[in-house]
């Protein structure tokens, strides 16, 4: 949001006993082999995992085009001014949710694994779900249309995020990016409500500006040119324009513009309508997104870290001690949560199929047990508290320094 922060204020680690190992305690070595030994048993990729992958597809598509057919219906209905606003608003409320869910599930349940290579071995797969052909090129008006360009989160998310959790590299670091609000004047029921707006546009006013930041301070690094600190917005400015022209007007126009005059055949009002519910289903999938995205490495028991990883092993602990899961169970609540809420498994094997996360909890739960590591994991709705209050400046991340 915005410019971006200072430095922020690094503060040692607590003197007093812990219930869990310390960090500069824990075997880095031994850890690095046990988790190492999760992937013989987790086997091949194979087409039940793809099959899984296509499975969340399909729910999502199905979602997705419920929530238009409603709108067809009501555009249908409204033909003879059939429909009372009693009537038709709790519909109009029901066919955004049904799209904005599509819409999260497409980018958490699709995008996301298959940007990481996910499935690139199953054998025979369809190019299209492989890293190299997903989303590229036209492909990106097929297989993920949003604020974001494809590419660019690919590079900030895959390798920024990934390679430099809970650093100063990490572009999702959110207590270094709230700062603008934390070191503010702002009083502190006017930042909560702050936040609440902007988890309605995080998409368009963080995601899709800061992954073209990150992008281009790639290009200026290979270049040895100056990085890139603020969003520029203003189509004037270079990057301003590249984000109007390659980010939001492709997804403007089509979301915004095409999709409602698909529906004009039924008059200007139903189209008028189609806009709206499309708008407010904009809004929801933001929430969603927000709600299941933000909460995974940022609250007071989370850990931020001053200095790049040394080890394999460290950097398996770090990916530990800087994520939290979520209530996991059925594939419909995990689905729901975009796989999401199984974080510290990803992020330990970002480059597996949502399927093995399944499978392979209950044995990162058994290694955390033996190093004496605590494995968070608790209800999306309090975790999303907990971040709220850090990115108020309520709280702030637990560090660790100089270790």
């Amino acid at each position: 949001m915005g410019k971006q922060p200072q430095e922020v204020e690094a503060l040692p680690i607590a003197d007093k006993e812990h219930k869990y190992a310390r960090y500069e305690d824990v075997d880095k070595a031994q850890l690095e082999k046990d988790i190492n030994a999760i992937k013989e048993t987790m086997g091949a990729v194979c087409e039940k995992d793809f099959q899984h992958l296509l499975k969340l597809e399909k729910w999502g598509r199905m979602f997705t085009f419920s929530g238009y057919g409603l709108i067809l219906f009501l555009s249908i209905m409204g033909l003879g001014g059939g429909l009372t606003a009693l009537v038709f608003w709790p519909l109009a409320i029901i066919a955004a949710l049904l799209i904005s869910t599509g819409n999260v599930a497409r980018w958490a349940d699709v995008t996301h694994p298959i940007l990481h290579g996910a499935y690139d071995k199953v054998p025979n797969i369809p190019e299209r779900y492989t890293k190299k052909y997903f989303a590229k090129g036209a492909r990106r008006y097929v297989d993920w249309l949003d604020w974001i360009k494809p590419q660019a989160w690919e590079y900030e998310h895959n390798i920024m995020h990934h390679y430099h959790l809970g650093e100063t590299e990490d572009p999702d670091n959110v207590e270094k990016n709230l700062q603008w609000l934390i070191q503010s004047k702002v009083p502190m029921w006017l930042r909560y409500i702050i936040i609440y707006g902007f988890a309605g546009m995080w998409k368009f006013l963080y995601y899709a500006p800061n992954t073209l930041r990150i992008l281009e301070n790639k290009k200026n690094r290979d270049q040895q040119k100056l990085e890139v600190t603020d969003y520029q917005l203003d189509p004037r400015t270079k990057n301003g324009l590249e984000l109007w022209m390659e980010y939001y007007l492709p997804y403007i126009v089509i979301k915004f513009i095409v999709f409602p005059m698909l529906f004009l055949p039924f008059g200007a009002q139903a189209s008028i309508n189609a806009l709206i519910i499309i708008l407010m289903a904009e809004f929801f999938a933001n929430l969603h997104s927000f709600l299941v995205i933000v909460p995974n490495h940022s609250a007071e028991d989370i850990y931020m870290f001053n200095e790049p990883h040394k080890s394999t092993g460290e950097f398996y602990l770090r990916q530990i001690m800087g994520s939290v899961n979520y209530n996991t169970g059925t594939d419909f609540l995990d689905f729901v949560h975009g796989f999401l809420n199984y974080q510290i498994e990803h992020h330990l094997f970002p480059n597996m199929p949502h399927s093995y996360y399944q499978k392979m909890q209950p044995i990162v739960k058994d290694i955390c047990k033996k190093h004496n590591l605590e494995y968070r994991q608790e209800s999306v709705w309090k975790r999303i508290v907990m971040s709220i209050d850090l990115m108020v400046g309520k709280t702030k991340l637990l560090r660790v320094d100089g270790i």
